[in-house]
């Protein structure tokens, strides 16, 4: 839990004067307690639409300790023409006496039309120099996150949000040639990989990856790229050669190249699955050998079958993070690096067409 130890807040202000606002704040904060330390270790600068802070707010607040040390909140609301900002500076209560706790700095600025050619000057004073910078815009706004990118080091992006797959893709490979891209529909689909990867790991199983006939992905309507995505993972991990899926009705179906042999592909939307992401993924080998997991209540459920013997169930716990805990994991991967993410994407572009 964080509580507030400091506000500022200011009407028709200027970057430098929030600046120096900030510094205030800090140097009085600490003067009233010297177990408090500022956090130094992420900027994040999220550019938000203002009809949509108060929501996007509420998730930032659900990332736990994964919150960013600074935070600088651009709040668009297009006939503004004045820069209003509040600066609130808050405390790590979960701490116990004698240790130092940690500060976190937020600071909400309100910016118009008028301003979006000096987002740069604006953000520039109001972030922590030589802290990495992760960008967020929620909402699209590319030509705000193109204005941006010279001061981030990493993008956090939700391919889901973009009107297609195939820009959607292409978007994330446009910036991922400038920045560090986190992809929160890539990170819905981290606990499906691991399993994948953590059923194939014993040794006696591992030659099945090389022999997998068919692959099936059902997820949610507006979750296309994320299955592409996850099909990327596997195209580029077991060396497919992929060709261009192809739309039939709301599905994309298309075949891959193994050395071995073809791998059948389907993409199918689901559309009973209430929130983004993956709803199962099927598996069939050569040998005879299929497996299903899909979601349960509790986890993953796994449904394994070998050629000519029974079926076998059971349930693959904590496999869940909601969305607070995908968006706490986009912030915690900006200080990361996924070498298989960029990998899968170009797999995946190469699908999409």
């Amino acid at each position: 839990m964080a509580s507030a130890d400091a506000v500022w807040s200011a009407e028709g202000t200027t970057p430098d004067a929030i600046e120096a606002a900030l510094r205030d704040l800090l140097v009085e904060v600490h003067a009233h307690n010297d177990q408090v330390v500022p956090a130094r270790v992420l900027n994040m600068i999220t550019f938000v639409d203002r009809e949509w802070a108060g929501e996007i707010a509420n998730r930032l607040r659900g990332v736990g300790r994964y919150h960013a040390s600074r935070m600088l909140v651009l709040s668009y609301e297009p006939r503004r023409r004045q820069l209003d900002a509040r600066v609130t500076i808050s405390t790590d209560s979960s701490t116990t006496p004698g240790e130092l706790s940690l500060l976190r700095e937020t600071v909400v600025v309100q910016v118009g039309d008028v301003h979006l050619d000096d987002l740069l000057t604006i953000a520039d004073p109001l972030v922590v120099t030589d802290l990495p910078t992760l960008l967020w815009s929620p909402h699209g706004h590319h030509e705000v996150v193109s204005e941006l990118l010279p001061l981030s080091q990493a993008i956090l992006l939700d391919s889901v949000e973009e009107p297609t797959p195939a820009e959607a893709l292409e978007w994330a490979g446009q910036l991922g040639e400038q920045a560090y891209v986190v992809d929160l529909a890539w990170l819905r689909s981290t606990p499906w990989r691991e399993r994948v990867a953590a059923i194939f790991d014993p040794p006696s199983r591992r030659r099945e990856l090389r022999t997998i006939t068919s692959l099936t992905v059902r997820h949610h309507p507006a979750s296309t790229a994320a299955a592409l995505l996850l099909t990327g993972w596997l195209a580029s991990r077991l060396g497919w050669r992929e060709a261009t899926l192809l739309a039939h009705g709301p599905s994309l179906r298309g075949k891959a190249h193994a050395n071995r042999q073809d791998v059948s592909l389907h993409l199918e939307a689901a559309p009973e699955l209430m929130v983004p992401g993956l709803e199962s993924v099927s598996l069939e080998t050569a040998a005879g050998r299929s497996l299903r997991l899909s979601r349960g209540p509790g986890g993953l459920r796994a449904h394994a079958r070998e050629a000519h013997h029974k079926s076998v169930e059971w349930t693959l716990p904590g496999a869940s993070r909601g969305e607070s805990g995908v968006l706490g994991e986009g912030i915690r991967q900006a200080l990361l690096r996924d070498p298989t993410y960029v990998s899968a994407l170009d797999a995946a572009l190469a699908m999409a067409g």
